[in-house]
């Protein structure tokens, strides 16, 4: 093991190394760095390549800002060629004893292991550690599975842990990381391209649609293929694309088994189901269900899809008619997740509510629409929220740029300030 650490050296903050710290995503590192300090464990999950490692190695880097001596601070990644022989929770208590045994740290210990759902039992390892009282420890550790906690391993860790969903760059990270201003212009950009953060560093559109491309095939063999042992890789790939460009519509697994029956492919109810879990399990897409306002309670079948970074949309799939006015639909949802919100499709008296959020005793009601320039438009989505009988808030987000005034409490929101409203709220 003393070759794998001397290996790894260079990828720890040890000998003063300059660690690659990328874009402060200080949205994520203070909310985190609010759970300091104590055993529960630390969990970032997210779709591959939306920049956990980076914010990891952030946090690291926050730690030494603030005393934490350099050798105190554990960096693995299982992604590393050195680290491949590193199987199991085994594996990983010998890597971590001979740590100690070669830094010789005093005091607590900061352990961070990223795509950790690699390490077979991996679960043994955190729970002991975590709660170790003789050589304290605080660990942070990163998957890019939704399930990285729901085996019956992981109940060993059952409320001993706190999870971060980590998405692309925000609309204010986009602004932030390419200087430009809050408005509507940028905000039309950031919809009409992609937030996955190494696309920023991508000169032309070619290669980002080259870079797009080789994301989606890797979650789909590494994450999904090989974790769930897919027969059918072209079917998975065809339901992939059917779920962009049907984003922001209500549909059923029916509709897209009669969908594939009018193109002469059959498949089954329990095949697709199992398949568009799997994109769900890796974060391609996210899933909303309907949620019955009255009644406070959710509703089989129809569900909405929203993908996780518009990128797949306009980078891969641009032709298929997805107008902006479903990719704004689309960037409230990730706005909504991003802030916290456990995100429902609202019914009422037969009528659709986009977005009905909810975070703890705080529920907020949301239409998401192009623009309000016509009467009927702006009859159609505030209505809908004035059946509502509640006090909650409600909202209506779009494009235009001036403000419109409050209508019976529901209020106007220009969709580029939706994330410092949500943030403010």
């Amino acid at each position: 093991m003393i070759e794998i650490i001397n290996s790894i050296r260079k990828y720890n903050f040890w000998d003063f190394n300059p660690i690659d710290l990328g874009f402060a995503r200080t949205f994520y590192t203070n909310k985190i760095g609010q759970y300091l300090g104590n055993k529960l464990v630390k969990v970032l999950v997210g779709q591959r390549r939306t920049g956990k490692s980076y914010i990891l190695r952030q946090i690291a880097g926050n730690l030494l800002s603030e005393g934490v001596k350099s050798e105190n601070i554990l960096y693995i990644n299982k992604e590393y060629i050195e680290l491949t022989g590193l199987r199991n929770a085994v594996d990983l208590e010998q890597l971590y004893k001979t740590y100690r045994e070669t830094l010789k740290p005093k005091g607590k210990v900061y352990i961070f292991i990223d795509e950790i759902q690699y390490i077979n039992e991996w679960e043994r390892f955190v729970n002991s550690h975590s709660q170790d009282f003789a050589e304290p420890c605080e660990l942070f550790i990163s998957g890019s599975n939704s399930n990285l906690l729901s085996g019956e391993l992981a109940t060993l860790l059952s409320g001993r842990y706190i999870e971060f969903e980590i998405l692309p760059y925000s609309y204010i990270e986009f602004c932030e990381l390419t200087q430009q201003e809050i408005g509507s212009k940028t905000y039309k950009n950031f919809l009409q391209s992609g937030a996955l953060p190494e696309l920023f560093n991508l000169p032309n559109d070619e290669m980002k649609q080259n870079y797009i491309s080789s994301i989606k095939d890797t979650v789909m063999l590494r994450d999904i293929v090989a974790r769930y042992n897919v027969k059918d890789v072209k079917l998975l790939d065809d339901l992939f694309v059917y779920l962009v460009n049907t984003a922001s519509n209500l549909i059923s697994i029916t509709n897209i088994i009669n969908f594939f029956a009018s193109k002469n492919r059959k498949t089954n109810y329990e095949t697709l189901s199992s398949y568009i879990s799997y994109l769900e399990n890796s974060f391609l897409i996210h899933r909303v269900e309907r949620y019955n306002i009255k009644g406070k309670d959710t509703i089989s079948g129809n569900s909405k899809y929203y993908i996780n970074d518009l990128g797949y949309r306009n980078y891969l799939y641009s032709g298929y008619g997805y107008g902006i006015g479903y990719l704004l639909e689309n960037a409230v949802y990730l706005s909504l997740r991003r802030a916290g919100y456990q995100v429902y499709v609202g019914t009422i008296q037969n009528s659709e509510v986009d977005f009905v959020a909810i975070k703890g005793e705080r529920k907020i009601y949301l239409q998401a629409t192009l623009q309000l320039t016509e009467e009927k438009t702006i009859e159609r989505e505030y209505r809908v929220l004035k059946l509502i009988e509640d006090n909650f808030d409600k909202y209506v987000v779009s494009m235009d740029d001036y403000k419109i005034p409050s209508n019976e409490g529901i209020e106007h929101i220009s969709a580029w300030n939706l994330e410092n409203v949500l943030n403010s709220l």
